[in-house]
């Protein structure tokens, strides 16, 4: 029997050893990565900050947030933030796996956890949190007109980075990084289905 994509990407995340980073002077954080079926393919769930949030105003991010000192470990602040932002029960989130964390301009250290959740989902987004909520196709983040290459300078050095252009948003900086990790990790069992 073939294996249904969200087995290959489980398999995928189940192959890797992840990097962890434990730096005390960054912010402890963590974010959940969603895919799930939509419209005939997999979706990843994104959202648009709002102006209001402390942090990254008006970006493209995963649910996710700092870790709170009465979170048992990284995957439940993870889960808890995904609740609080998304109104998504942890109860209805699978976790497939984790990713590699990764260190953000704003001096946060984010574990990244994968996830699914049932679909259609009813979406219950924090209004003071979130400004817009965006389910982004894996066939419009492969598409390589939707690809960007931005060079910045960051402590002196051009730094090139992936990011990803949908309808009018760009997605960019971690949550770019945190994509691109992701693709390059699933892309067989991704591909080998067609989404």
């Amino acid at each position: 029997m073939a294996l249904s994509t969200l087995d290959l990407v489980k398999q995928a995340l189940d192959g890797r050893v992840n990097y962890t980073i434990t730096d005390p002077s960054l912010m402890p954080a963590a974010v959940m990565l969603l895919l799930y079926p939509k419209d005939g393919e997999y979706c990843v769930l994104l959202n648009k900050r709002s102006q209001v949030v402390e942090h990254h105003k008006g970006e493209i991010s995963f649910p996710g947030g700092a870790r709170d000192p009465e979170d048992r470990d990284f995957l439940d602040t993870a889960l808890r933030e995904t609740e609080e932002e998304m109104g998504i029960s942890r109860a209805d989130v699978t976790v497939l796996g984790q990713l590699d964390d990764i260190v953000t301009n704003s001096n946060f250290g984010v574990s990244v956890f994968i996830g699914t959740i049932p679909c259609p989902y009813p979406f219950n987004p924090s209004a003071i949190e979130i400004a817009e909520v965006l389910e982004v196709p894996i066939s419009a983040l492969v598409n390589p007109a939707n690809l960007r290459h931005e060079t910045r300078l960051v402590d002196g050095l051009a730094k090139t980075a992936r990011s990803y252009a949908y309808n009018e948003h760009l997605v960019f900086g971690a949550t770019a990084k945190i994509l691109q990790q992701f693709l390059e990790t699933v892309e067989d069992g991704i591909m080998k289905e067609g989404h």
